[in-house]
Formats: structure tokens, C-alpha cells, sequence
């Protein structure tokens, strides 16, 4: 057992994130075929949870991004803009990495990258 009394994983878990149309799904497929992990999807969750909710109206959905969800949902999409530094601030800068991510290039170099990091990840002790 982990120090907080929850089972100790035996494999890394790591949040893949960004703005709309920097790879997330294509590095997360990618990297998951590579490495054996699981990939799980959060817009298919989140939108099979969502859909009788939004179909009768009435609502606002407070979330980082706006690629996943259905255009019919919403007459209003409104964007927030900030210097953000959430993931530096939320997450110890020892396991926080920013990658290039603006062509198939960037990605398959991310992929390999990332790949050698579960490779080498072990359960601290």
C-alpha cells in the first residue's frame, strides 16, 4: 500500500493535454499502442454522459475546451483567454513537460519520447 492507505500501481498513468488541435488523441493512440497503456477517451465519456441533459436545454458547461463537443449542443460558445500557467501550478514541475506539437513530425518525435519514459517509469519507493 501507498503511503495514503491506496493500492500502489504497478504502471504509470500519464494526462496528455492542450489546446484544440495540437494531437491529443493522435499522441495518446499512438503512445498507448506503443506502450500497452490504456487509452481513455474523455470526450466519449463526458459526451455519452451529457447527451439527454443537453438535448432538453438549460445549461452550461464549464470546461477547458471546446473541440469534442457536439456544435447542435450550443448557441453560445463563449472563450476565456488568460496566460495560463495551470498545469506548472497544479502539478510538481518535476513531472510537468511542454512538447512541440505542430506537425506528424512533433507528434511521432512526442511519442517516441514518451514511450522511452514509461520504458524506463518505475513505482516510487
Amino acid at each position: 500500500m501507498a503511503q495514503n492507505g491506496s493500492v500502489r500501481k504497478s504502471r504509470s498513468n500519464i494526462l496528455v493535454t492542450g489546446t484544440t488541435g495540437t494531437g491529443k488523441i493522435t499522441t495518446s493512440f499512438a503512445l498507448a499502442e506503443a506502450t500497452q497503456l490504456r487509452h481513455i477517451i474523455i470526450r466519449d465519456l463526458v459526451c455519452d454522459e451529457l447527451e439527454d441533459l443537453m438535448e432538453e436545454g438549460g445549461n452550461i458547461v464549464d470546461y477547458h475546451g471546446c473541440d469534442f463537443f457536439p456544435e447542435r449542443w450550443f448557441d453560445q460558445v463563449v472563450v476565456l483567454q488568460t496566460d495560463n500557467t495551470e498545469a506548472k501550478e497544479s502539478y510538481p514541475e518535476d513531472i510537468v513537460v511542454a512538447l512541440k506539437s505542430d506537425t506528424i513530425e512533433d507528434i511521432t518525435r512526442n511519442v517516441a519520447s514518451l514511450t522511452d519514459w514509461v520504458g524506463s517509469w518505475h513505482p516510487a519507493t
